[in-house]
């Protein structure tokens, strides 16, 4: 019986069998790659910059409502709400930019600060079409219930909720700290709605609107380079 002997198998180069040229097509290919790839970063961070905006706007109408500067009418009291909702997606884009670099409290000073915004929608349907439409006896009863109680604690988590997100965005470094202080001095009179003068209500929305067009307008300037 003949003993069959195996072919030995040839190992396989690892050295490229490409020419110059083609190497140079593969490599522009994967900065190609890379660089669609970061195409939907930029294009998400400047739709939060765009909400940001949106939401400074709206937060200026309701303070000259509240001013007596416009009038009151359904389409004011129904943007009311909008204001939280816009402000939700740049606080969102802020945080996937630059507040996760801040680690474990980056994550959690975000969830506070997003629970508390999606709280405050409430607090603006409520206080904006609710309370407009009742006398003042029956709202006196309604805050003096759960409702009231409510209310207080979507405020305190708005506060806390705005300082720890402030505070997180610092320690990841990049957002300029300027606008970012002018955030918080403008919310503090907004979560203490029920315990400031109205003219400080109403100079809290617009130092919160100037702080989020600041800060949207450089997210929207950063969202090539961030997206890198």
């Amino acid at each position: 019986m003949l003993a069959t002997t195996a072919e030995p198998r040839r190992p396989q180069s690892t050295i490229s069998l490409r020419s110059p040229a083609e190497e140079a097509q593969h490599k522009e290919n994967s900065t190609t790659i890379q660089s669609s790839a970061a195409v939907p970063s930029a294009t998400l961070y400047r739709l939060a910059s765009a909400a940001g905006v949106g939401s400074a706007l709206i937060l200026l109408v309701n303070a000259a409502k509240r001013s007596s500067l416009i009038a009151t009418t359904d389409l004011t009291q129904l943007l009311a709400p909008v204001a939280e909702i816009l402000a939700l997606g740049l606080v969102v884009g802020l945080f996937l930019a630059f507040g996760r670099r801040a680690g474990l409290f980056g994550t959690i000073a975000f969830v506070i600060n997003f629970v508390a915004l999606a709280s405050l929608v409430g607090v603006e349907v409520v206080i904006n079409l609710v309370f407009s439409k009742l006398p003042l006896t029956t709202i006196i009863d309604l805050r003096a219930g759960p409702l009231g109680l409510a209310l207080v604690a979507s405020s305190v988590l708005f506060l806390l909720g705005t300082l720890a997100f402030v505070i997180s965005l610092v320690v990841a470094r990049g957002v300029p700290r300027i606008p970012l202080a002018i955030y918080f001095i403008g919310a503090v009179p907004v979560a203490l709605r029920a315990l400031v003068p109205e003219w400080a209500l109403d100079l809290g929305l617009v130092t919160l609107a100037a702080a989020i067009a600041w800060l949207a307008g450089w997210l929207w300037m950063r969202a090539p380079t961030t997206s890198r």
